[in-house]
């Protein structure tokens, strides 16, 4: 029986780092934005999941807008919160109850690979794990600031991986660490945080892959549009 996949692609951020006057994910790429570019990629991979893309309330008509503007057909739309946190929050409410898996995925990362996604549901077919993150080894040297006027530490990187999305959960294992974590207060940077927070803290790590990067800085656009290219 094959799964039932739902993925939320989170896309409610300022884009604050990235600067400009549109939030990156709604900045031309290839001439088209890069939230649309996200969501084709989610569904040409995998054409059975549904979707729920989470857009500011600030950002919603300009959605609309250009949606209509390029004929695209969108997602079921969940309106963000004020953290990354509260927007996935927001988009749970979105799940069907009889779905299996929830993907998370950031709607910055336009180039999610077909690689990953099956790699995330092969990981979760096996039941013995609790989430599924893609990941990357970290190529640069790392230190580590100590307490002493900022000085740092050398760490040995081979120790350490760079985290991607989309991050991969059973449905209900998610749904009930994001009600724990509500309950907290505390802040939490990706979903995997989550999940470990609510004790599920057997999360496997499959290859990643470079051409998967966040748009985060406007040098990023140019980047991801020289992979377009390439893998196209």
């Amino acid at each position: 029986m094959s799964k039932k996949i739902h993925i939320i692609i989170v896309a409610a951020g300022s884009g604050s780092r990235f600067g400009g006057s549109l939030p990156k994910q709604f900045c031309d790429l290839a001439g088209k934005p890069v939230l649309m570019r996200t969501i084709d990629a989610c569904r040409g991979v995998l054409p059975g999941a549904t979707v729920t893309v989470v857009v500011s309330e600030e950002m919603l008509d300009y959605w609309h807008m250009l949606c209509d503007a390029l004929q695209f057909d969108s997602p079921d739309i969940a309106i963000g919160g004020n953290t990354r946190f509260e927007s996935v929050h927001n988009g749970l409410a979105k799940v069907e109850p009889d779905t299996d898996i929830i993907m998370v995925h950031d709607g910055a990362r336009p180039l999610p690979t077909r690689d990953i996604f099956h790699a995330l549901v092969e990981a979760l077919d096996n039941k013995k794990c609790n989430g599924a993150i893609p990941a990357i080894n970290v190529t640069d040297s790392l230190r580590r600031l100590t307490a002493d006027n900022d000085m740092s530490e050398a760490v040995d990187r081979s120790a350490y991986r760079a985290v991607q999305t989309p991050q991969a959960f059973p449905a209900k294992l998610l749904t009930e660490a994001y009600a724990k974590a509500a309950k907290s207060g505390n802040e939490f940077t990706d979903d995997a945080s989550v999940m470990e927070f609510a004790g599920f803290n057997k999360l496997k790590l499959v290859p990643g892959n470079i051409c998967n990067i966040k748009i985060t800085n406007p040098g990023d656009l140019a980047l991801a549009s020289y992979y377009i290219n390439k893998l196209s």
